[in-house]
């Protein structure tokens, strides 16, 4: 069995009907959702713009402003949410499901703009204090603080399992804490007329909406850089494919995600000298675990037996990484 190749071949486009493969990424995106937050979002900036003019609130107007950007962040979510469970193309082999990747960065990189425009106003109210009517402040805020939390329930249940909804969903959270910012400083306000409280608030906010953009950031690169997911660290697949019966060795283990839920292994496997019907057997005894022990929905092997020639033709990304040697 010189070099035999054995790819999982009942492949993207047969999965596609199952459920299975590299449509899994769409487990979690929810357009339904995702338009419920859109509507409900914009009505909200409406309200906030309102309110601002008649308050003569800064904040609010400020906020207002927030949300509205938040408004365009939900309309590129639900684009991507929809355009992500397209089926794999002859180009597009493994499907759409990176447009949530880019999708992810596009939002966090508005909320890093709209943060950065708050601080600017911060700064400015700090240096010409206005005092607005706090009482109106606090009943457009309340209002708009109840449909943020009311949305935020509504994407919460999908922002586990996927990247833009969880973008998503830090957008409609940072539009929480302002509106609670809002209320707060209103209330302030109105007990004490200290104009400074309101720009103070507004950096805390400012802050923790950081946080979640670093977050963002931090697990779109971990997807774009091909790196192994947590759950199935390549020593222990690796340990875990040496131990089906007729394997002899791994190499060129490769293992990565192309979407939330969506996660690719490949690699050569050095068998015994085995008919090829045996090896067949293996390989769907591979892909069978991989998909139950690791959640990973494809699955290339490449069969290799000791007996073989070597073969130039069979190249191994690998065999020049001492660390990876080392790893094995």
């Amino acid at each position: 069995m010189p070099h035999d190749h054995a790819h999982d071949d009942h492949d993207h486009f047969d999965r596609s009907d199952r459920g299975h493969g590299h449509h899994d990424h769409a487990r979690g995106a929810s357009p339904g959702r995702l338009r419920i937050a859109l509507v409900a979002t914009a009505c909200v900036a409406v309200l906030e713009v309102g309110g601002g003019f008649a308050s003569g609130s800064l904040a609010l107007i400020s906020d207002a402003a927030h949300v509205t950007m938040d408004v365009i962040a939900l309309v590129i979510a639900l684009i991507v949410s929809l355009n992500a469970q397209r089926p794999a193309t002859v180009t597009q082999t493994f499907g759409f499901a990176r447009l949530e990747i880019l999708g992810a960065l596009a939002n966090g990189g508005l909320l890093f703009g709209v943060t950065i425009a708050i601080a600017i106003e911060a700064v400015q109210r700090f240096l010409h204090p206005v005092v607005p009517e706090g009482s109106l402040m606090i009943g457009v805020a309340a209002i708009g603080l109840v449909v943020n939390l009311a949305v935020g329930l509504v994407l919460l249940r999908g922002a586990a399992s996927d990247l833009n909804t969880r973008a998503a969903l830090v957008h409609v959270a940072g539009d929480a804490l302002g509106a609670i910012v809002v209320v707060v400083g209103g209330g302030m306000i109105v007990l004490t007329h200290q104009a400074w409280i309101d720009p103070l608030l507004s950096l805390f906010v400012g802050a923790i909406i950081i946080a979640g953009v670093v977050s963002i950031f931090r697990s779109a690169a971990h997807v774009l850089l091909e790196s192994a997911p947590a759950h199935a660290e390549i020593p222990i697949v690796r340990d875990r494919l040496r131990r089906f019966t007729g394997v002899v060795d791994v190499h060129d283990l490769h293992v990565w995600t192309i979407g939330s839920g969506s996660h690719v292994l490949s690699a050569h496997v050095v068998l015994e000298d085995k008919r090829i019907s045996e090896a067949s057997a293996v390989l769907r005894d591979i892909d069978a675990a991989m998909r139950s022990d690791f959640d990973i929905g494809h699955v290339t092997l490449q069969f290799e037996c000791e007996s073989c020639e070597p073969d130039e033709a069979i190249i191994c990304t690998q065999k020049n990484s001492p660390s990876l040697i080392s790893a094995q």
